[in-house]
């Protein structure tokens, strides 16, 4: 169970496309221990040396699982054929664990009735011991290269336990013996290791120097730095680059602040890195600021590293900034608060829990947190490189009955990339853009409403929480510019 959860997580990770990555798994491990089960019946002795030969394979390649799939992401062209070799050779070595125990106690004249309900109720155990301490206890604690090593060590180490325990029954049991103790020993030294490992294999799959990381129970956090250049990436996706990120965030900010008529009561859902604060912290009149954001690892990071508070200007610490750890739509389902303005500023939908968030139903419940005449501004990818998943979140939003401008800008950092400016009532703008900016002025934001033949899309649909389509059109995009 933990090595499928592995190459799952791993996969998504560096490849994207979450639903597929554990689809695919799943299903070739599952057709493995078919294959696993049908060739046992062709090894007719030597069953204690095949059972020894088995924990030691799924140990080395189970083991070693994590650090391959990262070296195949970065120096060979078929990440796909590692990543099924890997699943192909653990799940047919696992189908030979059962059949092949269950002769050997068989032939030691066991009661085979009560051995063989033992070997599955702990097999059935152990399934769910793996599938909870991976996300709760062994990812967020060790991190993708330790866990493989724990449990490649646990692997080997019941092969030592099975040599040493019965080594008479096996053919060469001294060469096994050194075998099994010295794989062990490796493994275990990794274990140790692994960080190092990871934290050197990792830094090839930046650009720049990697100055930070941070593995929370819900992402991987990594801050990269080249000259004044200093990117924070979630999950291998970049959030933000400090050279021209003011762009992005003077958008978010100071659009909806221009349409909004009263701007006392703001809530930001995301913006975990303080940026959107920052920037509405420039108006006087905002009295209170909630900031949703799920990840404590992110808040208490951009809150307390001098490198992020300098961007952000210690906006998180500031008395009119009230910070929640919690799930954006969680609280919106649960809180009774109305504001003038809500600032949706949320990773792009590329996973099923993102995609919630981005849902007819999402929006509904936007819409009655806002005051009569309050505004709504939703990050919502790139009309261009993902213009389909950009005019379905428009759509979506449109169907729950609220006015739309969708808009855009150029970020160096990501391209072309957009928003949706929404209200329950009709939008018009009542202030102009505040004169402290370093992009934004009143000509150019006129100018940001206006599209491109080639950033327009017709043939959506509305995402829905029971058909979320959103995911399909994004990671048809992902898969065309890659």
């Amino acid at each position: 169970m933990v090595y499928e959860l592995i190459i799952s997580a791993v996969s998504s990770y560096l490849i994207g496309d979450s639903t597929l990555q554990y689809s695919v798994t799943i299903g070739l491990y599952m057709f493995a221990l078919g294959i696993g089960s049908f060739l046992s019946k062709f090894i007719r002795k030597d069953l204690w040396n095949w059972f020894a030969n088995v924990e030691i394979g799924i140990g080395i390649v189970g083991g070693l699982s994590s650090m391959s799939l990262f070296l195949a992401n970065l120096y060979l062209e078929s990440y796909a054929l590692v990543m099924y070799a890997e699943i192909l050779i653990i799940g047919t070595f696992a189908g030979l664990e059962i059949p092949l125990l269950t002769r050997i106690i068989e032939e030691e004249q066991k009661e085979l009735r009560l051995t063989l309900s033992s070997i599955f109720s702990f097999d059935y155990i152990g399934g769910l011991i793996g599938s909870i301490a991976f996300p709760m206890l062994l990812l967020p604690h060790l991190g993708y290269f330790a866990t493989a090593f724990l449990a490649g060590t646990l692997n080997l180490l019941a092969a030592v336990l099975i040599i040493y325990r019965y080594g008479k029954r096996l053919k060469h049991r001294n060469t096994y013996r050194a075998l099994s103790a010295g794989l062990l020993a490796a493994m275990f030294i990794g274990m140790f290791f692994a960080e190092n490992a990871g934290n050197l294999i990792e830094g090839g799959l930046y650009r720049d120097t990697v100055i930070l990381r941070e593995q929370t129970p819900y992402q991987k956090i990594v801050v990269t730095k080249h000259k004044d250049d200093m990117r924070l990436y979630i999950d291998g996706n970049c959030q933000f680059s400090s050279v021209d990120e003011y762009r992005y965030h003077e958008c978010l900010v100071h659009v909806p602040m221009a349409y909004a008529e009263q701007h006392s009561e703001i809530l930001i859902m995301g913006g975990g890195d303080g940026l959107a604060a920052r920037e509405l912290l420039k108006y006087p009149e905002v009295k209170h600021i909630t900031l949703i954001d799920l990840d404590k690892g992110m808040t208490d990071l951009c809150s307390q590293d001098s490198r992020m508070t300098a961007l952000n200007g210690g906006s998180l610490t500031d008395a009119r900034v009230t910070i929640r750890n919690m799930d954006a739509y969680e609280y919106l389902e649960h809180s009774n608060d109305i504001y003038d303005v809500i600032l949706v500023d949320l990773p792009d939908p590329n996973n099923e829990a993102l995609a919630k968030l981005y849902t007819n139903v999402f929006y509904r419940m936007c819409a009655s947190h806002l005051t009569e005449n309050g505004i709504l501004n939703v990050q919502s990818t790139s009309p261009y490189y993902a213009t389909n998943a950009f005019w379905c979140i428009t759509r979506t939003m449109e169907s729950e009955g609220l006015n739309v401008k969708p808009f855009h800008l150029q970020v160096p950092a990501f391209g072309d990339w957009g928003f949706n400016l929404a209200s329950r009532t009709e939008l018009v703008q009542h202030h102009s853009a505040p004169a402290d900016t370093r992009y934004l002025t009143e000509e150019t934001m006129a100018g940001l409403f206006l599209f491109g033949k080639d950033e327009t899309a017709e043939h959506v649909t509305v995402n829905r929480l029971t058909k979320p389509v959103l995911i399909q059109y994004y990671n048809d995009a992902a898969r065309a510019w890659q």
